[in-house]
């Protein structure tokens, strides 16, 4: 059986996927900025926003190759 995120993240459009990373960067620079000073508060935040990207990266990998091979 399929990861409930992925198959939610697949549903997605390029555009959105794109957007989506974006904000995520976004908040995974925040969280170390956080970090850095000593204020972040939930730790596994981090961890979850590095996992999203990797599944976006991946997702979005796969299309450019299932479009250049078709």
């Amino acid at each position: 059986m399929a990861n409930k995120a992925a198959t939610e993240v697949r549903s997605k459009t390029q555009d959105e996927l794109k957007q989506s990373l974006l904000d995520l960067k976004k908040e995974q620079f925040n969280l170390r900025f956080q970090k850095a000073n000593g204020q972040l508060e939930n730790t596994t935040r981090a961890r979850s926003v590095r996992r999203e990207i990797a599944r976006i990266k991946t997702i979005l990998h796969e299309q450019d190759q299932a479009q250049a091979s078709a």
